[in-house]
């Protein structure tokens, strides 16, 4: 499956991810500015994103547990969600999604 990912720099990236791997992994082994510190265990928001509003439907709503962590950084919007919380699938081949200033590991 493909996803899209603009970096903080504006540049898109076109990612290949693997079928039920969290889209945070994906960035992250691609070598994008991403923090990711937890490793998808729901316990931080360095991997905050914004979901393209074509993709909103297909990736669905966020848990009230990523809601908890989202409040936790600044620049949320209501596209906001965290790309561990997102698994790769075929029905999001060609997900487009942003990474957050948030994310930024710098």
């Amino acid at each position: 499956m493909k996803i899209n990912v603009t970096d903080q720099a504006g540049e898109v990236h076109e990612l290949e991810g693997l079928e039920g791997w969290r889209v945070m992994e994906v960035i992250r082994d691609w070598g994008l500015n991403i923090k990711a510190e937890c490793g998808g265990a729901l316990s931080c928001a360095t991997c905050h994103c914004y979901v393209d509003s074509d993709w909103l439907d297909a990736v669905g709503a966020p848990s009230a547990e990523e809601e908890d962590m989202l409040d936790s950084v600044g620049d949320v919007k209501s596209n906001s969600r965290l790309s561990c919380q997102i698994l790769c699938s075929d029905e999001l081949d060609g997900l487009k999604l942003t990474l957050a200033p948030s994310a930024a590991k710098d």
